[in-house]
Formats: C-alpha cells, sequence, structure tokens
C-alpha cells in the first residue's frame, strides 16, 4: 500500500485496487483539490482541521461518483440530501471503500479538558495494514502494520503517546496531525517515541506530498 501525506491529518492510501481519502480539514491547503480528485472520503471526526465541509459538500453536490463515510456527527448534514453517497459509521463496523476493506475503531475523542465536549471520532484500519487514529488513543484489538501517529495538538502527550504506540505494537510508525510542531519539535517527538528513548520503532516524518510504501 502506498501513503501519500498532505498537511495536518490528511491522507491517501492507495493499492493497485483502489484508494482513499482520509480527513482533509481545513488545515490542508489544498483539500478541496484532494476532494475534488477522490472517490472515497474517510472522516474520522467533525472537527476543522479534519473535513473541510464546504469542501465535501460542494464535491457531493457536483459528483455521484463521491462516497463519504463518517460517525454521525461529522456526515449526518449530508445523509438526507445524498443517501446513496455518505454512510455514517461506527465501531465495529466494516465496509469496503474504492475497492480497499476497511474496519472501524473506537468511538470518542481524546480529552482536551474537562470543560470541553469529547465528540464521536473513529479511527479506520485500511486494508488491514494502515491505522489512522483521528483524534484518539484508540487501541485496536487487531493487528496494525502501519500506525499513524499524531504528534501536535491540543489533546495530545508525550507519555500518552509512548504507551499508546506501547500497546497497538505496530511494525511501522508514520507522523500524522503535526502542523503544531516546528521540524525541531518533529525531530523531538520522534527521539521520544523512537528506539533512542521510550519506544521500539522509529517514527518516520514523511514530507508534505510525498509519499512511501508500506
Amino acid at each position: 500500500m502506498k501513503i501519500t501525506k498532505h498537511a495536518h491529518a490528511c491522507v491517501e492510501l492507495a493499492e493497485p485496487g483502489g484508494g482513499v481519502l482520509i480527513d482533509p480539514g481545513a488545515f490542508t491547503p489544498n483539500a478541496a483539490e484532494l476532494i475534488a480528485r477522490a472517490t472515497a472520503v474517510l472522516i474520522t471526526h467533525e472537527h476543522f482541521d479534519h473535513v473541510d465541509a464546504e469542501a465535501l459538500e460542494a464535491a457531493l453536490s457536483t459528483r455521484s461518483d463521491l462516497a463519504v463515510w463518517g460517525p454521525e456527527a461529522a456526515v449526518g448534514r449530508w445523509r438526507e440530501q445524498y443517501p446513496d453517497q455518505v454512510t455514517a459509521v461506527r465501531h465495529g463496523d466494516r465496509f469496503t471503500a474504492n475497492g480497499l476493506e476497511v474496519s472501524v475503531h473506537g468511538e470518542v475523542h481524546a480529552l482536551i479538558h474537562p470543560d470541553l465536549p469529547q465528540v464521536a471520532n473513529v479511527g479506520y484500519l485500511i486494508g488491514g495494514s494502515v491505522y489512522h487514529p483521528g483524534d484518539a488513543y484508540h487501541v485496536p484489538r487487531v493487528p496494525v502494520p502501519t500506525l499513524l501517529v499524531p504528534t501536535s495538538g491540543p489533546w495530545t502527550k508525550v507519555g500518552d503517546a509512548v504507551d499508546w504506540v506501547r500497546a497497538v505494537k505496530p511494525d511501522r510508525l508514520v507522523q500524522i496531525h503535526e502542523i503544531m510542531l516546528s521540524p525541531v519539535g518533529q525531530q523531538s517527538m520522534a527521539r521520544f517515541l523512537g528506539p533512542d528513548m521510550l519506544g521500539s520503532v522509529p517514527l518516520t516524518l514523511v514530507p508534505v506530498g510525498e509519499s512511501l510504501d508500506v
């Protein structure tokens, strides 16, 4: 499977038989362009940095071949108007998106502060190979060969991230959700999470717009 890293939490996953776009949000400058050429879009939760609602609605209104999945809170606004294109999902669901098998894991966004509500958040294991967690440290009860690791945000914490990676036990780590970190901060997180300090698997930092095969 090929992973193409876009800004912040947005990634594209592709195999010869198909591909999906995950979390094209407002912190991804080319989100509208990415959505315009995608046929399958997965949304982990409703926060604006994970879904560019205006761009997604524009694409749904003009393209009957576009399919979108996400928790009800994130995609419910479009389900009535586009019932054949938009599907609400929850923990335990399985479906096929543009040729790729997807399983859904987790239910709630990580805690930012007790005074802020925790919205619905799901993670996706795509093709049994790559897990995108959205904004949560949920541990899927299935093998995860490649784990996409959020490294910055108001809810992230080094200690929790380390414990989460240890619990998931992936073969490979790839950074996402990094927009709030400088290059020095990203390298620092990679060191904390990697074999030099608290982890056993190196964290791969993929530049925006570049790809790697897993």
